[in-house]
């Protein structure tokens, strides 16, 4: 059973079982009583739990074995967690493994650093289990919305495959850079991007692309799905870059 210190670290209970039972997480966490509380808990949820108290461990373990998602602490001996982040999302075997940074940094500059540099979520310490299992299955739900090349983000439904996109049922067409543009955003919902991010994860890192072309191409597909009420769901961060949603 995890000690008192780890329930004082982790304020609350778990939830009860919810749908993404079975899912491998990695938690990456130097705090022994932390890393017992939160595998405690999500154990009982039904996650299978890797721990890794360093980020050779963390290295090992993703060696091993891939995870569905991963838990990070920031403040990490020998390599910060920001560091691994960086160093899994230029990875192309792990970079679409969702990720959720635990810190006790608050500074709203430390957050934006974490989610430009691919960080899914970020949770502040000291945390409650509850809300921990919520935004571990708020971001596993993200990456289960993929079903059959399908994707889905409020009205609107992308066919990866037939190359089609449909808002409530009424077509939309589509230029080639704009669907892939619209395709990647629809599969990472919620999340800023920089411009310079866009173009490696879109156009390619291989391709030497202005960043406006970023913003012109942003403009031409707010454009097209303005008509079918969809153009507001692509939101301009300032200072930062862009965000899909279908919040408002």
């Amino acid at each position: 059973m995890p000690n008192q210190d780890a329930a004082e670290a982790l304020q609350g209970s778990s939830t009860c079982a919810g749908p993404m039972n079975g899912k491998r997480i990695l938690l990456v966490e130097d705090e022994r009583p932390i890393r017992e509380m939160v595998t405690f808990a999500l154990t009982q949820d039904g996650y299978q739990i890797d721990e890794a108290e360093d980020g050779t461990a963390a290295e090992a373990k993703m060696a091993e074995h891939l995870p569905d998602l991963v838990l990070l602490d920031w403040m990490l001996p020998n390599v910060s967690g920001l560091e691994l982040l960086r160093r899994w999302k230029r990875n192309e075997s792990m970079q679409e493994i969702p990720i959720i940074m635990l810190t006790a940094r608050v500074e709203e500059r430390d957050k934006v650093d974490g989610l430009n540099s691919g960080a899914d979520d970020y949770i502040t310490k000291p945390f409650s289990v509850k809300e921990l299992s919520a935004r571990i299955r708020a971001v596993l739900r993200r990456g289960a919305s993929i079903l059959d090349d399908q994707l889905r983000v409020g009205p609107l439904q992308l066919d990866s495959k037939a190359h089609r996109v449909h808002a409530d049922g009424q077509p939309i067409s589509l230029g080639p850079t704009e669907f892939r543009l619209l395709e990647f955003f629809m599969s990472h919902p919620d999340r800023v991007y920089t411009r310079t991010q866009l173009l490696d994860y879109v156009w390619g890192r291989n391709m030497y692309v202005e960043e406006r072309t970023v913003d012109v191409h942003i403009v031409r597909l707010r454009k097209l799905l303005k008509p079918l009420e969809c153009g507001k769901m692509i939101q301009t961060v300032r200072g930062y870059g862009y965000r899909f949603s279908a919040t408002q």
